[in-house]
């Protein structure tokens, strides 16, 4: 018999990585946001660790969602992998201090993290059992935007997703890119988020639901940096590129709601008044009401803004703004939380109020920005 027995073909003995306990924490932790700590499939919760020449790349799923990032963390060059608890590893490194050195190193089969005096045996799965995302054939032009744009046009929208609804594509976000812009937009059926901002090329009309995991993912894993992120979409899945990370998601599909007939056009009686005294003047109104109906009541008349509330055990809250307004008499009612989370996600000093009545939808804009909208349904007090 020539040759070696099957099973000993082992993996070479190698420095998988060897850098700073930081700098690998970090590198851990921008990918291990979406793993599940159970999944049906165990290997989803390791993270894939592949090694190419200098370059360390670490791969994390969900099957809807899959993260990549790509890191020079030193250790010896050369073709390796395999893949390791995500959870384990990141609770095993914040044990160690930041600018300890860490080591992966593959012994004789085995697999060992080292920090100072401490060793880590750790349990390993194959790669090539990894289930990787089947990225599609074709994907739309490629477009891009600063990171903090995107950051503060999800920040602006997002409060607004619906979280369990049965209309699954209400469960996300609608990017529409067109011209020159690219819109977002969310809606709960009870109120809707619209914002936008300017591209700096032009791009055929695309239209894609992001389902709400991407979106909180992609608001954590973004910075306030200028640094761009570039978009991609295809028929079913989204691509974006960012600091050395290459993000792929599965899309939501069906049909959302047509956003431009829900926006209110030329109401007329426009309240400007300062959101934080608003946002106050809610939240005390919000304590009085009951937990299942959060009912407020909105008196607009010239030069006053009042705002009531009352709950079942017959408490009563009252309190009023002075306004510069000219319009109609108006008595409306609203969901409070609904208006809270809008003004609590503006950063302004003035917001604007446009109403028709007090049975149509209230339209909420940034007077320093056109390119925010919200609307809200009223209800009945």
């Amino acid at each position: 018999m020539h040759g070696h027995p099957a099973n000993e073909t082992k993996d070479p003995d190698m420095i998988v990585f060897k850098s700073t306990q930081d700098k690998v924490l970090a590198a851990l932790q921008s990918v291990a946001g979406i793993v599940e700590r159970r999944h049906t499939l165990p290997i989803l919760a390791n993270v894939m660790v592949r090694k190419t020449g200098s370059q360390l790349q670490l791969t994390t799923s969900d099957l809807e969602i899959q993260i990549r990032t790509t890191a020079e963390l030193g250790g010896d060059d050369g073709s390796f992998a395999t893949t390791l608890g995500a959870r384990k590893m990141i609770d095993i490194l914040r044990t160690l201090p930041a600018d300890q050195t860490v080591s992966l190193e593959n012994t004789g089969g085995k697999l060992i993290l080292k920090g100072g005096k401490s060793r880590f045996t750790l349990q390993s799965m194959p790669a090539e059992d990894f289930p990787l995302v089947q990225e599609a054939p074709s994907f739309g032009p490629a477009f891009s935007v600063p990171q903090k744009t995107l950051k503060s046009l999800l920040g602006q929208v997002s409060f607004a997703m619906a979280v369990h609804d049965i209309r699954y594509y209400l469960n996300g976000i609608l990017f529409v890119a067109e011209g020159n812009s690219l819109s977002l937009v969310a809606t709960d059926g009870h109120r809707l988020a619209f914002a936008s901002a300017t591209l700096d090329v032009e791009v055929p009309k695309q239209e894609v639901i992001l389902p709400r995991k991407t979106v909180l993912e992609l608001q954590r894993l973004l910075s306030d940096k200028d640094g761009a992120i570039e978009m991609q979409f295809a028929a079913n899945q989204a691509k974006f590129s960012f600091d050395g990370m290459e993000f792929v998601t599965k899309l939501v599909e069906g049909k959302f709601p047509d956003y431009n007939r829900v926006i209110p056009r030329n109401h007329k009686n426009i309240v400007t008044v300062g959101r934080q005294p608003l946002l106050a003047c809610l939240q005390r109104a919000a304590i009085m009401t009951s937990e299942k109906f959060k009912g407020v009541r909105l008196n607009v008349d010239p030069g006053s803004l009042r705002v009531a509330s009352n709950n079942a055990e017959q408490e009563e809250a009252a309190d009023e703004l002075d306004i510069d307004y000219q319009g109609d008499s108006i008595e409306i009612g609203f969901n409070v939380t609904y208006l809270i989370d809008a003004l609590q996600n503006m950063g302004q000093e003035m917001v604007r109020v446009e109403l028709a009545d007090g049975n149509s939808s209230a339209l909420i804009t940034n007077p320093d920005n056109n390119a925010f909208k919200y609307v809200v349904m009223p209800m009945r007090i």
